[in-house]
């Protein structure tokens, strides 16, 4: 029952962003939409990513697809095809050939999971204004279409914000961020053979250990706001 109601949540949320999706495609008609709308959050399991990416989209007015999201629209093929095609087909223009050469280039962990990972990542890029968390979406989006981010924190301070936020023991909590931190670094070299703490696939890496979640939202803020008054 209960995994019904979430089934049935997921999917209303997914059709409530068609149709925004829709208005603000009908509401724009000719406008130009801005190239660099979309921003990219990676982050170290406790450094208070997901928070982050959060108060940046509040900030900016920008929907938040977190990695739950992203991995469930992936992982269905039926969701993934509605998402596809809510793009009008002036944006689909070279869109296959592209999503193509990055499989075939790029990645070496071919699938139908990664090939609607990249489909979906790349459909939410082109309609733009998203914070899009997790799935190493840094590596699908051109860099010139997205900012990424890397949020990071030193494992003691993350274990101990694991351990207060869920009432669980030190170690359980390390545990936990171990565990978390190894699948990540795993997927993003499976999937884009690449190093996930290269500091070299993102615009800016946050140590949140003395930083504050306004702090690191308004810096990206800025920078977005700058780019497109340039």
């Amino acid at each position: 029952m209960e995994d019904a109601q979430k089934e049935y949540k997921f999917r209303s949320y997914i059709l409530e962003q068609l149709e925004k999706w829709e208005k603000q495609k009908n509401e724009e008609k000719d406008e130009e939409v801005k190239t660099l709308s979309v921003v990219t959050v990676s982050s170290q399991p406790g450094s208070g990513g997901q928070v982050v990416a959060r108060k940046i989209s509040e900030h900016m007015g920008y929907d938040l697809f977190d990695r739950e999201i992203i991995n469930r629209i992936a992982k269905s093929a039926d969701i993934s095809s509605t998402v596809i095609e809510t793009l009008e087909k002036e944006r689909l223009t070279g869109m296959e050939d592209l999503i193509s050469s990055i499989i075939n280039k790029k990645y070496i962990w071919p699938g139908v999971y990664l090939d609607h990972l990249v489909r979906v990542v790349s459909v939410i890029g082109k309609h733009g204004r998203a914070v899009i968390v997790g799935r190493g979406a840094n590596f699908i989006l051109p860099p010139k279409e997205r900012i990424a981010i890397r949020v990071t924190a030193p494992l003691d301070f993350r274990v101990s914000r694991i351990s207060k936020n869920f009432d669980v023991t030190y170690p359980v909590a390390r545990k936990r961020v171990l565990n978390r931190e190894s699948k990540r670094r795993s997927f993003v070299r499976k999937a884009y053979n690449a190093d996930i703490s290269d500091p070299m696939h993102y615009e800016l890496v946050f140590n949140m250990e003395n930083l504050s979640v306004e702090d690191a939202a308004e810096s990206v803020v800025a920078i977005i706001s700058r780019k497109k008054e340039s």
